[in-house]
């Protein structure tokens, strides 16, 4: 019988082999077989967790925006203050933030970020992953508004959406862009000016 904990334990073991599945074989490496092999399981504990590959695709969104989360709120971006009055905040040191975020998911997080690009298609073409995909890019959209409305955004939630769209337009863009390959290596104070761009714009 499978422990609560264990049980825990395995799903994310999973949910992490199948991003990396989907980061070097595309979805069409992404097989319950598959992730077995990858995850060092035995055969058929994926389909136990998973009984569908779109239970395993919602799993992954899930477990990618955990992450992305964790990378979001672990230092690289400023937390907006639970103050009922938040102190103005800076914006070229958010700028920095943001930068740093962007040059981890140009890196060591590339992989990951190609992996969520590529799964992300998939909702549009099935529409049971829709509400999955919606529920998992809710977060960083929330942390976005919560900086921006620090920031003194009119509209937070709007100013958000455009911040994080332009943010995944650029990620796109240097990563599996038409020019990606061409692209000199990420460079943190391009980033920032880039960033502070970004942010002048959301609030203007």
């Amino acid at each position: 019988m499978h422990s609560p904990e264990r049980g825990s334990d395995r799903r994310t073991l999973i949910a992490d082999s199948a991003i990396d599945l989907v980061a070097t074989a595309g979805l069409r490496g992404l097989t319950h077989r598959a992730v077995d092999g990858a995850a060092g399981l035995p055969a058929g504990s994926t389909s136990y967790y998973f009984r569908t590959r779109t239970a395993l695709i919602g799993a992954c969104y899930a477990r990618l925006a955990e992450l992305d989360l964790g990378d979001f709120d672990g230092g690289a971006t400023p937390s907006p203050s639970p103050s009922p009055s938040p102190p103005p905040a800076d914006r070229d040191a958010v700028a920095e933030a943001i930068a740093a975020l962007l040059y981890l998911w140009l890196t060591s997080g590339r992989s990951r970020q190609l992996a969520r690009f590529e799964l992300s298609l998939e909702a549009a073409r099935n529409p049971e992953l829709a509400t999955e995909l919606h529920r998992a890019g809710q977060g960083s959209r929330d942390r976005a508004a919560g900086i921006l409305a620090a920031l003194g955004a009119a509209r937070p939630g709007e100013s958000a959406e455009l911040l994080v769209a332009w943010a995944d337009g650029l990620l796109y863009d240097r990563l599996a862009g038409a020019l990606a390959r061409s692209r000199p290596a990420p460079d943190p104070a391009e980033l920032t000016a880039v960033a502070r761009r970004m942010i002048d714009a959301a609030l203007a």
